[in-house]
């Protein structure tokens, strides 16, 4: 697949994986997936019709391989013939569909499989987990679908058993129409807004943080199974946990209360009489049924009482225990089918602070200051897999972040997606598909149409309605589901949000709060004007500390542009050179088109130099990045439970090669804004007030800690030592507790050429709790120390293997004077020197002070991989080492 990247070299075969997707079936008793051996052509190549197509003896050998779960795009890509969209400004060769017309990308996807038809009572079903954005389906000469299968956010299933043929040669076809309103792709918010008539993506008409989606994602895109049953089809389980009072992680637990459902299909013209069963825990719970011929009905067990239960915590709180649990419908004493459920228990809940005049979220009762970050969508072109959202799921834990928005021009995400957050504590706020640029709530020139009518998008509300349905029973299951939304800045239109609010989620689900739209007065009470946003884009830090922004922030946020190893991934070298964004000059168009905003990028760059060669300005860009997300969640968390309850970061992923709010970029490469905010969002945390020098900590856990070692030392930029204090402290659970002000001291330091802090907190076992390090201008806020910092030459690597994927490096600076600052260790290939994706790493950009040691694990190493481990800092010269 290499030519999915300038250079195959690039990334290892894993990383080359989760970009594509897996291929592997899933491993399922009574299912498989259909994701292999697709073939398709676009719809004005062929004038057969479906029953043709799909005869298995009409030949496909004209038609071309096809990327199935996918889109025409990945197809087209697959077969080389579009370039890379997301590298330089490829994606202006490619067609835009608004030019073309829909019918350029209508295509024929089909499909030969193998399954007898049964001579018993198995029913075979063909089920679709997403198609964009209307199909027809036709198998072996038949056609399935009654009638056009409309919308993206639509499963279906349907009982192919009497459409098989005997001998077991099967052929799937299935034409793809793209959405009905594709969008004039203008430049504007979701281009000219029309986008939104349809019950799908707006993203893909573009925005100010992505170019258009030339197809607008038409295709196959989710997963397809061919499942079998019984006569009796168990579908949609259902699990909620109650888990009464307020709990700790630790110790011996109250019993939780477990309640069980499922949706029960008989599909024979006999009533049927059987057993529902539901085992967890290694016990089971029945309810006798009888089931009407061709009905379905929901089937309630009776309340199950879970004692000692192994509760589910956000990340940093605790464990995330998940039960296997299984549903089985028995018909004179065999499975007809069974469904399996991974259940976390945990019971999450809200309420109105009115103190912050905010919403606050509790998870097992216990209060939780929220820490999240902004979602758009894993990849824009829906290249989904397992092992890519696994792997961003963990960045975000190891951003220690608790929360994930998912943004409302994108999609009620996936269930591997949620698996992710279930294993790694990171709860979600799902929005619906609305926003306020598409949906009207703002006047807007790019837009063809007036608010009014905007504000009726999309065409079809009875088709948004079912979707909605359909995507609750789709995720309710998941821990880590907590908030539900109408939509990105917008509520939908009243004869959704009624029956939304008021019918469907109470009935489907009913055990999270459900907010009207992102940044609603009842999430949080905007009492100083503006849309309850921002602010947006690179700040001074004290913005972040002093100015009171809205007290459960959506949506707020900065930089995030990658260093030079990260830049050439998607920037033709002729392009490479130094970015500026000022009055007299523009950035380079590459730039641009990657959404690069640089404005005040300069002037938090240049107080340490000007950029030399777009090398150095990667790594400045860096100490901005890392200083920039450590300062605002350190703002936030400074005022938790007076001005706020919870902060969302606008953004901390990107889907496609962009430079805009990102804490690693699309090839899984962390850069500085992840080890910084990673730094300011530890659960216990000592910190510096940036205007007054106070030092101060934060206490978001659930337990109070009576005997910590504050260790704070000031240094200059020659590497004298000043002891500021080393004192026992304590702070109470969910506080923070102000201990004095170091201003005058760093002032009188590093008045001539700035200075350094470092702080520490350490337990009773002399174990490091919280760690940060600072570095501070000069009385002209210019970083002149660090422009003349000597080379740490001394500074000494090694890496050792600890286990299979894990690596311990070990960063010695036995100077008595330097201070080895900023650097960034990476596994490399042994031969190339490039890094290998995606890893994970402790901790990064790291500073060693003298006669100390850093130590740093990297997990996630590949077995057959040959790497080294390099490393290089602000005064600290390449070097590699190999791992012993």
């Amino acid at each position: 697949m290499s030519y999915f990247l300038k250079n195959s070299s690039k990334l290892f075969t894993f990383c080359l994986l989760i970009l594509f997707g897996s291929i592997q079936t899933i491993q399922a008793q009574n299912q498989y997936e259909l994701n292999q051996g697709w073939k398709c052509t676009p719809i004005k190549s062929i004038k057969e019709n479906g029953a043709t197509i799909s005869n298995p003896s009409f030949s496909l050998s004209a038609w071309k391989p096809a990327v199935v779960p996918g889109t025409v795009l990945t197809t087209q890509l697959a077969n080389k013939e579009i370039p890379d969209p997301f590298y330089g400004m490829n994606n202006e060769k490619i067609p835009d569909i608004y030019n073309t017309g829909r019918d350029y990308y209508t295509y024929w996807f089909a499909k030969d499989f193998k399954e007898v038809k049964p001579n018993d009572d198995t029913q075979v079903w063909l089920k679709f987990r997403g198609i964009n954005y209307s199909c027809e389906v036709f198998l072996n000469g038949k056609k399935v679908n009654e009638k056009l299968i409309e919308g993206m956010f639509l499963r279906q299933a349907f009982n192919i058993t009497k459409f098989l043929s005997n001998d077991g040669n099967n052929r799937l076809a299935v034409i793809v129409y793209p959405p009905d309103h594709v969008g004039n792709a203008n430049g504007g918010q979701g281009g000219d807004g029309t986008i939104a008539k349809n019950v799908g993506l707006q993203y893909t008409a573009g925005w100010d943080w992505i170019r258009p989606i030339r197809d607008r994602n038409t295709g196959i895109w989710d997963k397809v199974f061919i499942e079998k049953t019984g006569k009796v089809n168990l579908k949609d389980p259902h699990v909620i946990t109650i888990v009464p009072e307020k709990r700790l992680p630790e110790g011996i637990q109250k019993p939780a209360i477990i309640k069980a459902s499922a949706d029960l299909e008989n599909t024979s013209e006999q009533s049927i009489n059987g057993t529902l069963v539901y085992s967890i825990d290694g016990s089971k719970y029945t309810q006798k049924v009888s089931l009407a011929p061709k009905s379905t009905k929901t089937v309630t067990l009776a309340d199950i009482t879970l004692k000692n239960p192994r509760l589910w915590w956000p990340a940093g709180y605790g464990k995330q225990e998940l039960y296997d649990t299984k549903f089985e419908f028995i018909v004179n004493e065999k499975v007809s089918d069974k469904e399996e459920v991974k259940v976390g228990v945990r019971e999450i809940q809200s309420n109105w602070n009115s103190h912050t005049l905010s919403r606050q979220i509790y998870v097992n009762g216990q209060k939780v200051f929220i820490k999240g970050g902004n979602w758009i969508i894993s990849d824009a072109m829906l290249r989904f897999s397992k092992e890519r959202y696994d792997a961003e799921i963990r960045f975000h834990r190891d951003m220690n972040l608790n929360l994930i928005r998912i943004w409302g021009g994108a999609l009620v995400e996936r269930p591997e997606f949620y698996e992710a957050c279930d294993k790694y504590g990171l709860l979600v706020f799902q929005d619906f598909w609305m926003s306020g640029d598409c949906n009207g709530r703002w006047t807007d020139p790019m837009k063809k149409e007036d608010q009014w009518t905007r504000r009726k998008y999309p065409d079809n509300h009875a088709l948004f309605l079912e979707s909605a349905a359909d995507m609750i029973k789709m995720v309710r299951n998941y821990a880590s589901l907590a908030i539900w939304c109408g939509g990105n800045e917008i509520t939908p239109p009243e004869d959704i949000l009624v029956p939304l609010r008021d019918e469907i989620l109470p009935k489907l689900d009913g055990t999270r709060w459900f907010v009207d739209y992102s940044n609603s007065d009842a999430m949080s009470y905007n009492s100083i004007g503006g849309n309850g946003d921002g602010p947006y884009g690179i700040q001074p830090l004290k913005v972040f500390w002093e100015q009171r922004t809205f007290p459960f922030n959506s949506e707020v946020g900065s930089v995030g542009t990658g260093d030079l190893e990260s830049l050439k991934r998607f920037i033709p070298e002729a392009n490479l050179k130094v970015p500026y964004h000022n009055s007299n000059e523009k950035p380079d168009s590459v730039w641009t088109y990657h959404t690069y905003t640089g404005v005040g990028y300069n002037e938090f760059i240049d107080p340490y130099g000007k950029a030399k060669d777009i090398k150095d300005f990667g790594l400045k860009a860096q100490l901005v990045n890392y200083d920039q997300y450590r300062g605002l969640i350190e703002g936030f968390s400074a005022h938790s439970w007076d001005w706020y309850t919870g902060v969302i970061i606008w953004k901390t992923q990107n889907p496609w090669t962009a430079m805009r709010g990102q804490m690693y970029d699309y090839y899984l490469d962390p850069n500085a804004c992840l080890y910084g905010l990673r730094s300011g969002s530890e659960l216990v945390h000592i910190m510096a007030n940036p205007i007054d020098g106070m030092l101060m900590m934060v206490n978001n856990d659930f337990k109070a800690y009576r005997n910590l070692m504050l260790v704070a030392k000031a240094y200059d930029t020659k590497g004298k030592e000043k002891e500021i204090t080393k004192v026992f402290t304590y702070i109470d659970a969910t506080s923070i507790k102000k201990i004095l002000s170091v201003k005058n001291i760093l002032d009188e330091i590093g008045a001539e050429d700035g200075s350094f802090l470092s702080l520490q907190l350490l337990d009773e076992n002399q174990k490091v709790v919280s760690d940060n390090f600072y570095w501070y201008p000069n009385q002209k806020g210019i970083y002149s120390g660090l422009q003349n910092l000597p080379t740490a030459n001394d500074l000494k690597i090694s890496a050792k293997k600890l286990s299979n994927g894990k690596v311990e490096v070990t960063l010695l600076n036995p100077h008595s004077k330097t201070i080895a600052f900023f650097n960034r260790v990476s596994l490399v290939d042994a031969s190339s020197k490039e890094r290998i994706l995606p890893v994970f790493y402790s901790d990064n950009y790291v500073s060693v002070l003298p006669n100390s040691e850093k130590k740093i694990i990297i997990e996630n190493v590949p077995e057959n991989a040959k790497a080294q481990v390099s490393l290089e800092g602000w005064n600290v010269p390449l070097m590699y080492v190999e791992i012993k």
